[in-house]
């Protein structure tokens, strides 16, 4: 199966024309969730420089904060993963894009938008922004998927969604996206993680 089935799969569950409200003080952003149908259908994560001044070392998807040029959030996704990874604009599919997560730590309303690709291309990493480029394949991801909850300094617990990969974790915000998006496959797409 590939991309144009896994668009008609997805589609009718996602947002085509998202317009999330930010809270007063909170900034907006969008991320582009990708997934790769071939060789094996997987999804494409980002680890954060360490130099960052915001989520240093943590493994994301490749995205980042609305500029005023933009026009949509859906170009802000493309944008940025275009500046971070090198992936031209034009190639990925977006299909369209799960609810918004909110970022507590950073005050940031993340839109996530679910993209395919048929096979990765050559990529050109931004140093300045991206330690690596981690793909994990969705049969991994839903073998490793783990909820756990977590305490704060202020006694404050949260449940989050955790996938300890053999590189790499994913957790907080963009585990809450890659749930929400196995969630949405396991559904509707079952294809992609068996």
């Amino acid at each position: 199966m590939g991309c144009m089935e896994l668009a008609a799969a997805l589609g009718p569950h996602l947002e085509a024309n998202p317009r999330p409200e930010p809270a007063d003080g909170d900034r907006l952003a969008a991320v582009l969730a990708l997934l790769i149908t071939a060789p094996t259908p997987s999804m494409l994560f980002t680890e954060r420089a360490a130099v960052m001044s915001r989520h240093a070392g943590e493994v994301s998807f490749p995205g980042g904060l609305v500029d005023p040029e933009d026009g949509s959030l859906r170009s802000t996704a493309l944008r940025e993963t275009h500046e971070e990874i090198g992936i031209d604009p034009t190639l990925p599919s977006v299909i369209g894009a799960l609810p918004p997560i909110h970022t507590h730590v950073s005050g940031i309303l993340v839109t996530p938008f679910v993209a395919t690709l048929a096979h990765l291309p050559p990529l050109t990493i931004s140093d300045d922004e991206i330690a690596r480029v981690v793909t994990a394949p969705l049969g991994v991801l839903v073998d490793v998927e783990e909820e756990r909850e977590l305490r704060d300094r202020d006694g404050t617990t949260w449940r989050s969604w955790w996938y300890e990969l053999p590189d790499a974790t994913v957790w907080g915000a963009t585990g809450f996206i890659v749930h929400g998006l196995l969630e949405l496959l396991r559904r509707e797409a079952s294809w992609t993680i068996s």
